[in-house]
């Protein structure tokens, strides 16, 4: 009789192996890059030539499913369902990658070629999302090979869009929600807390995109004949900016402060401190003073100015611009009404005599906040697998730091949702030099097995 200790052993010798590394070549070799169009012949590709031949494998049947706003990005739905009176998992991947910034990797390294250095396995799409999803699907191969079923029905849906905002996942969800039915999401992407500890968060923090511009006139003019007599964007830009957050970064506009750092979600922050791993030093003095770190990021909203520009920086002369322009992000957590972050900046900025400062929306929409409680059966349950494969106590968060289309799963189709990452926020996610830890992705596959083990089990057991 086989058991839950032989479904493990059988992933770790598929990891040991060298399976999971060759499987993992062949996923990043593909140049998925939905952000550029040029690129989108790969994107079907990848579902075609990897993610069908591996479900059916599996015993999954297949379907491609066209996009009701993009058809250049497509949809791959699987399902295996053993018996309708089980419970259903949906399970969720995206393919595509981020822009490969080929000119900036490391020498030796390539974005399209997977390179192993010692604990790292370097490639873009190893942490986001390719590595990920093939864990997933590897600890679900694992558990059919081991017990012959799952033990529960299984849905799957990989999406090639999620690196230019998912388009069309909402509203195929919404024209679909009977064949996406199910009793809750767990899937994988974005970080761990720590490198070492296993981590759940149940929904994300959204993302609003917009530019602050002052124009106010064609052409520079000399700063010596016009200095003291042309109002200047770049400074007017600057004062308007202040405005908005003060000098710590503490947020001003009372919209963007939101109400739902509750006492559960701060008890439960208590036990997820942030820092301590390879990246850059946590600046203590800078963000909501009266909250921790890990509050900060996770349980409150953060505005950032991405990128600035007025004249010629990279040529400067004597002459008094006529513009300036900050392109800029809020974070924003449950709690906050995304359909009134840019109205109540207009707000803010008239009242602060911030007239001449336009807002300009980002051309790209960006995901919703959303939250699960951390008291949540299904909650529960995963973190237990967890602890009973890893005998780790799991960081749970409220909500990742990121954005995913988590709003999807939680508002479209009602579901709760459970993400076990397995990468970690050093792993140079959206830059170059991406990688994935291989001793994190061997503890994750038995996780993931584990899990889908326990499901399967109590299934039986009901």
């Amino acid at each position: 009789m086989t058991s839950r200790t032989d479904a493990i052993s059988r992933i770790a010798e598929y990891a040991d192996s060298g399976a999971f590394i060759d499987e993992l070549t062949r996923l990043v070799a593909h140049e998925t890059e939905s952000q550029d169009e040029s690129r989108r012949p790969e994107l079907a590709l990848y579902l075609a030539e990897e993610m069908e031949p591996l479900l059916r494998s599996m015993g999954f049947e297949c379907r491609r499913l066209e996009n009701p706003e993009d058809p250049g990005v497509p949809f791959l739905f699987a399902e295996r369902i053993e018996n309708p009176a089980l419970e259903t998992i949906l399970v969720y991947g995206h393919g595509d990658v981020i822009r490969a910034q080929r000119d900036q990797w490391r020498e030796g390294l390539s974005p399209f070629k997977l390179v192993i250095e010692g604990d790292r396995a370097y490639g873009r799409g190893t942490a986001d999302n390719k590595g990920q999803h093939l864990i997933n699907f590897a600890a679900l191969k694992a558990v059919i090979e081991t017990r012959g079923n799952l033990g529960f029905n299984c849905k799957v849906i990989v999406e090639m869009g999620e690196e230019c905002g998912s388009p069309g996942l909402g509203a195929l969800f919404a024209a679909n929600k009977e064949l996406f039915s199910a009793d809750v999401l767990i899937a994988s992407d974005g970080p761990r807390l720590h490198p070492e500890r296993p981590t759940l968060f149940m929904g994300s923090r959204g993302a609003v995109n917009f530019d602050l511009n002052v124009t106010y006139r064609e052409g520079a003019h000399h700063s010596g004949n016009w200095g003291g007599l042309l109002k200047e964007p770049a400074t007017v830009l600057a004062h308007a900016i202040a405005s908005i957050v003060d000098r710590r970064g503490q947020i001003k506009v009372p919209e963007w402060r939101p109400d739902s750092l509750t006492p559960s979600v701060r008890k439960a922050l208590e036990d997820c401190p942030v820092g301590g791993f390879d990246g850059p030093s946590i600046d203590t003095g800078w963000g909501e003073e009266s909250l921790t770190p890990s509050e900060r990021v996770f349980g409150w909203n953060s505005f950032a100015v991405l990128a600035q520009k007025s004249g010629v920086p990279e040529a400067p002369v004597n002459a008094i611009s006529g513009w300036a322009n900050a392109h800029c992000q809020l974070r924003y957590v449950v709690g906050t009404d995304p359909d009134d972050i840019l109205p109540a900046l207009r707000r803010h900025l008239d009242a602060q005599g911030f007239e001449d400062v336009k807002i300009i929306p980002a051309e790209r929409g960006f995901f919703r906040a959303t939250r699960l409680d951390p008291e949540h059966e299904w909650v529960k349950r995963v973190a237990a697998s967890v602890t009973a494969t890893t005998d780790k106590k799991p960081a749970i968060l409220p909500n990742l730091a990121g954005s995913l289309p988590n709003d999807c799963f939680s508002e479209v189709l009602g579901l709760p949702t459970v993400w076990v990452p397995h990468s970690y926020a050093g792993c140079s996610q959206h830059a170059p030099n991406e990688h994935l830890l291989l001793s994190t992705s061997h503890e994750a596959l038995e996780i993931m097995t584990g899990l889908f083990w326990d499901i399967g089990e109590a299934n039986t057991a009901g």
